[in-house]
């Protein structure tokens, strides 16, 4: 089972719109996915129409089991765990409880347990992917679900604030890697938002993630090119597949898709034109 945290402590760059499409696009392949939502503002929930009153607070806080909590066929083999800004009160309400930092884990352990490699025993595995949508801060839920996920997507979109964000969130990666050597956390994937190859923003933007080493390395450098129709489908609580599925933002969502499940033509494709539409040039590819 993989376990995905989609992150970028910069809010406004398509977190929630990547872990749905990630988790949807999953599920339409053929795998059966749960969509946690770590975000207390709940996003995930307002895009796909699902309200619940058992959420991500009643599992964290105790009150609730995986079951209970768990939304079922949202989409076809698509499970979601909602959050509402209840999940606020979280960092305080469990601030006397021991190893907080890991709740997430280990209430998620019926479904998830084993799968980690670390000797954790389950009754799951029940799901071949979790994909969990965090908040643009490294609060209680976000160090949770990172200790939960063992690979990490960070969305990008092209203005330098995001990427700042960017930097932000592999420095907590790093801090938790240091702080719980035993627990599996890597890079998946640097993901470009709203590319437009026209601007001097997408142009600068490359050139800064090309800058920094890490970001180079697991450059996704097709990205996700600028898309209304992708505002408008969640608009309407309907992936991009289901509003506008001939759009741009379809295709390359499902070329990021298929890139995560390692479709070895879409990693092919991971080396897009970007590069020779901006200018910028590449030296090394994403493995």
């Amino acid at each position: 089972m993989r376990h995905i945290a989609v992150v970028n402590m910069k809010g406004g760059v398509g977190k929630t719109t990547t872990a749905i499409h990630l988790a949807a696009g999953l599920a339409a392949a053929g795998s059966h996915v749960l969509l946690i939502d770590a975000d207390p503002q709940g996003n995930v929930g307002h895009a796909l129409g699902v309200r619940r009153d058992g959420t991500i607070r009643e599992l964290m806080m105790g009150d609730a089991q995986i079951d209970d909590v768990i939304v079922r066929g949202v989409r076809e083999r698509l499970d979601i765990i909602p959050s509402t800004p209840a999940s606020f009160g979280l960092e305080t309400q469990l601030s006397g409880q021991p190893q907080r930092e890991t709740i997430l884990a280990r209430r998620l352990k019926p479904i998830a347990g084993g799968s980690r490699g670390d000797g954790a025993l389950g009754t799951g595995p029940r799901y071949d992917a979790i994909v969990i949508d965090c908040s643009p801060a490294m609060n209680l839920l976000t160090y949770n679900a990172l200790l939960f996920a063992s690979e990490v997507v960070i969305p990008i979109g092209m203005d330098g604030m995001a990427i700042v964000g960017a930097r932000q969130t592999l420095a907590g990666i790093h801090e938790i890697r240091e702080l719980w050597p035993d627990r599996r956390l890597e890079l998946l994937a640097v993901l470009p938002i709203a590319v437009n190859t026209t601007t001097n923003a997408t142009r600068a933007a490359f050139e800064a993630m090309d800058a920094d080493p890490e970001m180079h390395d697991r450059l996704y450098r097709r990205g996700i090119r600028q898309c209304i129709d992708v505002t408008y489908a969640l608009t309407q609580r309907q992936t991009i597949w289901e509003y506008a599925p001939r759009s741009r933002a379809a295709e390359d969502f499902d070329a990021f898709v298929r890139f995560v499940a390692g479709d070895e033509a879409a990693r092919a494709g991971a080396e897009s034109d970007v590069r020779a539409e901006t200018g910028i040039e590449k030296t090394q590819t994403i493995v």
